[in-house]
């Protein structure tokens, strides 16, 4: 097939013309774009996808002004990536340490420590004859104790307890908890819908995600820090209608009482936060960049926890601390709203024609599963065959699929004692995304055949080992490397976190569970006592 064939083909369904059929004058816009990027027809199919959902997945159709527009995006970009490059200073390069072995170890330990690739089972053997003179250790133990596992996890011992067999699991189909359990649990249809009924819309700018990870420079994180203070002041200014003159500087020493914006830290960077040692932090404009400690006696109750944006009241007379009366509530975020006409075309998707009864349409089924999808005995990836197997039968309108998906903590992986699929011509220099695209993009290949109306959501993990982003936030998994296949076209692959609109109906994912780090580091207190949790508080 010859690019142009190849172009009409892909981009056909995105545009909003007679029997779909791409336009002369887009297809040489489009080809310009592959001239200029030196991109193949899927990848700039990937790239538009992308785009597209960004910019309002249906109602974005292709023509000459938003192909232009597509064109534009990628050149700048590019221009992004260009700069970004050139601003960076090349590393001294250092030369490796000597390997050293152990405390209590010898040569032969270090040695036989070292860490191998992962071979097929035919060149496997001279690995299982390493170990000469020691007793034989597990299948996922490293022989020394200078070895670190691959990705920089800590070492574990040896597994402990049964083995778990997942095909003769007692407690399959079980509901471990519900919410609204009132509400009864529908049916599955008895056919799949003629057409996704489900339209994506990104609420994450995901290009922002691409950063290098060790290229930031602390002058601008400190900005970006700064100026997220000032974005509070100014929004608590406009909700309260305050003068400039109602806001002061916190470190100042004065008997007026100010409302002080800033954010709460410890007064130590090693610390855990209490009611003794923490302190705020002011932006340079309004606080001079400088933390003073907080006296919180006077509250009647409080809730902190490290990073937190506030707005306190209080008074500094003694130039040292500041004594704090009062905490005003930050404003809330807008309501999210549609406008009648977008509501009447997210109901029309869930009528199965345009005559049918819009009282007994079906309902919308979305499923969510996060990793490790395979047990610690294995890599068979027997749950993750088994919900796709459960999805296809519901008929689901859409899965999100949370890594990790090849675990960097799982013990084969860890250890590289596996085996390379047959298939591979080259087990020698086989990678983990060839895993991946083995063991998961088959998997999701088979299920987008069965069901090609459901949207696929894939969201990486800082555990996932076949990922080229390892640090937190985490930039997506590159599409056009997994091999999805013909499932390529109903898969999305997002960052973490990701916000994504479904309709109506706004869906935030991560793998981290932060909620949870925040409660760990949260501090409360109060003459009253604390006041509602933090989940709490985030639930009403």
């Amino acid at each position: 097939m010859d690019d142009t064939a190849e172009l009409s083909e892909r981009f056909e369904r995105y545009c909003d013309t007679k029997d779909n059929d791409v336009p002369s004058d887009v297809l040489n816009e489009l080809q310009s774009i592959q001239r200029i990027f030196s991109i193949s027809a899927e990848e700039l199919d990937f790239k538009w996808q992308a785009y597209n959902m960004k910019m309002g997945g249906e109602e974005n159709k292709l023509d000459l002004k938003t192909a232009r527009d597509f064109k534009k995006n990628l050149q700048n970009e590019l221009e992004k990536e260009t700069r970004g490059k050139a601003q960076q200073r090349p590393d001294n390069k250092r030369a490796a340490p000597t390997p050293r072995p152990a405390k209590g170890g010898d040569m032969y330990d270090m040695l036989d420590g070292m860490i191998t690739t992962p071979r097929a089972a035919a060149l496997g053997s001279a690995a299982k004859r390493r170990s000469n003179f020691d007793t034989p250790a597990s299948k996922a133990h490293k022989n020394s104790e200078m070895s670190s596992p691959a990705g920089g996890m800590t070492p574990r011992g040896e597994t402990t307890g049964p083995a778990f067999n997942f095909s003769s699991r007692t407690n399959a189909g079980d509901i471990a908890e519900q919410l609204n359990s009132h509400i009864s649990i529908p049916d599955a249809p008895e056919e799949p819908p003629s057409e996704p009924r489900i339209k994506l819309k990104a609420n994450t700018d995901m290009s922002k995600f691409s950063y290098k990870t060790m290229a930031m420079k602390l002058s601008e994180a400190s900005e970006v820090l700064d100026d997220r203070i000032d974005e509070f002041r100014q929004l608590l200014q406009e909700h309260f209608n305050l003068e400039d003159s109602a806001f002061g500087n916190p470190s100042f020493q004065s008997p007026s009482e100010i409302i002080a914006v800033g954010r709460i830290c410890c007064d130590t960077s090693e610390g855990k936060l209490n009611a003794a040692s923490v302190v705020l932090e002011g932006s340079r404009r309004w606080g001079s960049g400088k933390r003073v400690p907080l006296t919180l006696d006077k509250l009647p109750s409080y809730n902190f926890f490290p990073g937190q944006i506030v707005a306190l009241k209080g008074t500094n007379a003694s130039g040292e601390n500041l004594v704090v009366s009062e905490i005003l509530n930050l404003p809330l975020l807008t309501q999210p709203a549609s406008t009648p006409d977008e509501l009447d075309t997210s109901n029309a998707r869930y009528l199965d024609t345009p005559e049918s009864d819009p009282s007994s349409v079906r309902p919308l089924t979305i499923l969510i599963a996060s990793g490790p999808y395979t047990t610690d005995q294995n890599l068979d990836f027997a749950p993750l065959h088994q919900f796709l197997d459960n999805a296809a039968d519901a008929y689901a309108d859409s899965i999100i699929l949370l890594g990790p998906f090849l675990d960097a903590e799982h013990p084969l992986i860890r250890s590289g004692d596996f085996d390379i699929p047959p298939h591979l011509t080259s087990p020698d220099q086989a990678t983990m995304t060839d895993l991946f695209r083995h063991f998961v993009s088959s998997a999701l290949q088979s299920f987008a055949q069965r069901l090609p109306t459901c949207n696929i959501i894939l969201t990486p993990s800082l555990r996932d080992a076949h990922h080229h982003h390892a640090a937190f936030p985490q930039d997506r998994f590159v599409k056009k490397e997994l091999g999805l296949g013909a499932a390529a076209k109903q898969t999305q692959c997002v960052t973490n976190p990701m916000t994504l609109a479904m309709n109506e109906v706004v869906v935030g994912m991560s793998t981290l569970d932060v909620l949870d780090m925040l409660r760990r580091e949260e501090i409360t207190g109060g003459k009253q006592g604390p006041r509602m949790c933090m989940r709490g508080r985030l639930g009403t």
